[in-house]
């Protein structure tokens, strides 16, 4: 295997494929990336058993070939070399070395046969279909803030997408909750998802999608079974196996009878709940809503650090109310909401809110209260 790459080509493919690969893996081919020579172009696959990605890019082969070579180890020496430069990756001819030069550098470094690289079913993946690069973006960033880090509850640790109906109208939705709070994203139903089944994507299968849809990427190709799914951004591909588990009935935490309704400028309201919060102690982060005709007030009171408020205008119409919340909930939530104005809809002191973007009909936000 013998082949010359542009720095900047190898170094965005190996980004988004080296991060994948599990820091502290007793396998030791799960360390390597697998590189793949062959007719003009690059092919580089990582994985670890539960996530597998792989890229092609252009690249001038002149000797055809396999091998696998450190994924860390091979990012930090492209990653350090000069902009613009021309790498040339050759594999030795027992196969238990790769050459990697660059201008005056040349690195030797360890490896591993390709035939050793385990390989990721993909299953009967039925259901296909395509969406655009925004809508996946809007999809998984504005529900991962509320995916839950309890182990546990393994069955809250992803986004439930599934198809349902809406108002009459078919969508294809994506919910996440951590048992404090809860999004909700939805667009219309893309041709091919009708009969999909419901399906839990694991967080760290979130977190790597997110840096595959890039700038240039415009569609996102997407194939499901009920145990695992398939991304295709660009030239990169993403399988991952599906949380095993059922996903709870979301619909029974989502208030309906709230009619208290509160309209704010979102960014105003956000600097002045992390201004306020300060106050707040670092395990309650805690802080008081009160409302009155025209008016919001926020409170912190800290028996250690003191006490702090800040007042608001806001369109408000209805019965004064009082409630807390978690600070660092509002804000994660805020900063989902696209438009100049948030909509706050309350019930009670006791009961949970919701939060409406008014620029994104198809986004809707639950937070439980809290004492303060």
């Amino acid at each position: 295997m013998k082949l010359v790459i542009d720095r900047s080509v190898l170094l965005k493919a190996l980004g988004h494929v080296q991060s994948v690969v599990e820091r502290r893996g007793t396998i030791p081919i799960l360390s390597n990336v697998k590189i793949e020579a062959d007719k003009g172009s690059l092919r580089l696959s990582a994985t670890d058993m539960d996530i597998a990605v792989m890229e092609s890019v252009p690249a001038s082969v002149e000797i055809q070939g396999a091998i696998t070579v450190p994924a860390q180890m091979l990012y930090e020496i492209v990653r350090k070399l000069p902009d613009g430069a021309q790498i040339e990756l050759s594999k030795s001819e027992d196969a238990q070395k790769v050459t990697v030069k660059a201008a005056q550098s040349r690195f030797s470094l360890s490896s591993l046969p390709a035939d050793d690289f385990p390989a990721m079913s993909e299953d009967d993946m039925k259901h296909r279909f395509t969406i655009t690069a925004d809508e996946c973006k809007a999809l998984i960033e504005k529900t991962r803030f509320a995916i839950s880090t309890e182990e546990t509850r393994y069955y809250l640790n992803g986004v439930y997408f599934h198809a349902t109906e809406d108002a009459g109208a078919s969508v294809l939705r994506a919910v996440a909750t951590d048992g404090h709070r809860l999004a909700r994203i939805q667009i219309g139903l893309p041709q091919g998802a009708e009969n999909m089944p419901g399906v839990i994507v694991p967080r760290k299968t979130i977190a790597e999608l997110i840096k595959l849809i890039e700038d240039g990427v415009q569609q996102i190709e997407i194939s499901l079974s009920e145990t695992k799914i398939k991304f295709v951004c660009g030239g990169a591909v993403l399988i991952s196996k599906l949380i095993d588990g059922t996903f709870p009935d979301y619909d029974r935490v989502i208030p309906s009878g709230n009619d208290k309704i509160m309209e704010v400028d979102g960014k105003l309201f956000a600097v002045a709940v992390d201004r306020v919060s300060v106050i707040s102690s670092e395990k309650s982060r805690g802080i008081k809503l009160s409302l009155k005709a025209g008016k919001l007030t926020l409170s912190v009171t800290s028996a250690e650090q003191g006490s702090a408020s800040e007042e608001l205008e806001v369109k408000y119409a209805a019965d004064p109310v009082e409630i807390g919340f978690n600070s660092r909930y509002l804000l994660d939530m805020m900063a989902q909401v696209e438009g100049e104005a948030a909509q706050f809809v309350f019930a009670d002191s006791q009961s949970p809110a919701l939060v409406r973007d008014p620029a994104d009909v198809g986004a809707l936000y639950v937070i439980m209260p809290m004492r303060v």
